[in-house]
């Protein structure tokens, strides 16, 4: 196999495994959401963004970090879970 070919599958074994995290922690967070009968403005969902996040708007990160936040925490959720298992 040349070296073109090899970072070519690298890259593709990258993009694979970045698709099957995030589906991973969009099922952990649907779960979530489900166990907590959908409110999502209740005290633990509450609880978690304070804990994550603080409770100072003014030191919240950019929406983009905080999308990316709640994904890891999903997939640290579902890595949890087997763990469990």
């Amino acid at each position: 196999m040349d070296r073109g070919r090899q970072v070519g599958v690298a890259t593709y074994d990258v993009f694979v495994r970045s698709v099957l995290h995030t589906l991973d922690a969009l099922w952990q967070l649907a779960r979530l959401a489900i166990v907590t009968r959908g409110r999502l403005r209740g005290r633990y969902w509450h609880w978690r963004r304070e804990t994550a996040f603080g409770n100072d708007p003014s030191r919240m990160p950019p929406r983009m970090e905080r999308v990316r936040a709640v994904l890891r925490y999903g997939h640290w959720v579902g890595r949890m879970r087997r763990l469990a298992r």
